[in-house]
Order: C-alpha cells, then structure tokens, then sequence
C-alpha cells in the first residue's frame, strides 16, 4: 500500500487492435471493463517498474467500439484475401516494407495472405496460425480507423483519447500499436494538451503507403524527404520498438518523424507474443524511459 503523500505517476493508456468490448457495451458495464483494463495496464507498467501498482494512476481511454469492423462470415475466415479493398492495399504495402519476395506475394498487387503470413512466420520465427489470425484482426483495424481523413469514426475515436487526456491531465500518455496513431492525431487536434511524454510502443506510425502518408496533419517536405510533423509543445516523445515485432515497420521513427527524443529498439519479448502490450509495458526500456517521472 502506498504511503499517504508518496507522488503518484499519472498515465493515460492507448491501446491497439484487439481490444474491443463487444459489441454494444455501454454505460456502467462499459466502465467496468475500462478499469479492469486500467489496472492491468497500472498493474503491468508497476512490474516493470518495481514499484505497486497504485503508484500509477493510470486512465485507459477506449475508442475501440468508435471502429466498427465486419466479421469475417462463415467460411471466409479461412480465405487467400481480406475482404476490405483498403485492408488488402494495407497489407499489401506492409509486405512491400518487410521485403517479402515477388514470389510470394505475386508482385504485391495482391498478397495471398496464407503464403504472407508463412513467409513472414519463418522470417521473424513466429507461430504461422496465430500470426495469419493477427493479421486479419489488424489490417481491418487500421483501415477502419484510416480510410477517410474526415470519416466520423475517426474523428469520434480521435476526440475519445483527446477527452480521456484532457480529464487526466497525464505527465505520462503510452499509446500502443495503433493507438500510437490515434494519440499522435489526437495530441494534434487538440494542442493544449501537452503530456510531458508521449511514449510509443510498436508503432506502424511511419509505415509507408499504408499509414504515414494517411496522417493528420499530413507530412511534410523537409531535408527532401516527408517528414512527420513534431508534436506541439515541449512533450517528449520516446519511441519504442521490438526489432522482432513485424508490425513496428520502419523501425526507427526518428527517420521519418520530426522531434523524437529517443527512439530505441529492444528485444522485448520472443515468438509470438512479438507485438503484446503486456511484454513492452514489463519492459525494462520502458521502465528506464518511464522512472524520472516516477521519482525514481
């Protein structure tokens, strides 16, 4: 039990793909389910930290139900392809970034999803099922979230994680996987909300064709390469990404993205559980980038 006076370390939490609810939660239960969630997240970060958890007063903001994606029907979920055009064209860029062979992706016009996630398996020495099953989740996620720069569900998911900050008022916001996106758009919109740091975790923020050039507010020319605009500010910004992790493509953010502090890729976790929050919030980088405004 924390001592009465100790500082508490204030967190709002991002999540990624794969975290809704279900499907018309609302209300009390849905409050429920965001503080379990908040204490897991509160009760992660503490393992990596060496602290307890109720030093993290942590907020999880939930734009998961503002993304409505269809399930796969009866038999589909088996097929060479994504349903969603833009999820295909997605994973389709993806598979160009990691290099995967014309061979197998048949010129990357269109990627058979089956030979991608078996290519990828063996690259990054992963379980091929539940990396095809990953995938199918993921593509469609981002999609929904990035088809349109003026689509509703973006806005709504955007001004959630703006609204959860602007309650909180964090030092610390840690956005994961897609979340990176979300939370970079929403610290955008709404520039008076100025974490002293945004920490990203397996970020496909720069990943071309796809997401990077999708963004809002949009890159622009500088050195003759785009570049990602910085946040506004003086938040921090440290990146982090498992060099296992096939998601966080490019790697190093502070390539494509003005105003990154630190940008460090560390072995987080082996097989599958390449890209879990869980094993970057244990993590000892996050830990070391998390401490200072713990005090300790």
């Amino acid at each position: 039990m924390t001592n009465p006076g100790t500082p508490l370390l204030r967190v709002v939490a991002v999540h990624g793909v794969g975290n809704s609810f279900g499907a018309g939660i609302t209300g009390t239960r849905l409050e429920e389910l965001r503080a379990l969630k908040a204490a897991a997240w509160a009760r992660q970060l503490g393992n990596g930290l060496g602290v307890a958890a109720d030093r993290i007063d942590l907020d999880f903001a939930y734009y998961a139900d503002k993304l409505v994606t269809a399930h796969p029907a009866q038999g589909e979920q088996d097929g060479d392809f994504l349903d969603d055009p833009l999820a295909q064209e997605m994973l389709a860029a993806w598979a160009q970034e990691l290099g995967v062979p014309d061979e197998v992706s048949q010129g990357h016009a269109t990627v058979p999803l089956r030979a991608l996630s078996s290519w990828v398996a063996c690259r990054f020495d992963l379980a091929d099922g539940p990396l095809r099953v990953f995938l199918r989740m993921l593509f469609p996620e981002v999609a929904a979230y990035l088809r349109t720069e003026d689509a509703p569900e973006r806005a709504a998911a955007r001004e959630e994680v703006a609204a959860r900050i602007d309650r909180h008022r964090p030092q610390v916001v840690i956005a994961h996987s897609l979340g990176s996106v979300v939370a970079y758009e929403a610290l955008h919109a709404n520039p008076g909300l100025q974490p002293e740091l945004f920490l990203t975790l397996g970020s496909p923020l720069a990943l071309p064709r796809a997401v990077f050039e999708r963004l809002t507010p949009a890159p622009r020319a500088a050195r003759g390469t785009p570049q990602g605009v910085r946040l506004p500010g003086q938040t921090r910004w440290v990146n982090i990404a498992d060099p296992g992790d096939p998601v966080a493509v490019p790697r190093q953010l502070g390539r494509h993205f003005e105003g990154i502090a630190l940008d460090h890729t560390s072995v987080i976790s082996p097989l599958f559980h390449f890209h879990h929050a869980t094993n970057y919030l244990q993590s000892a980088t996050t830990a070391a980038t998390i401490a200072p405004y713990l005090g300790i």
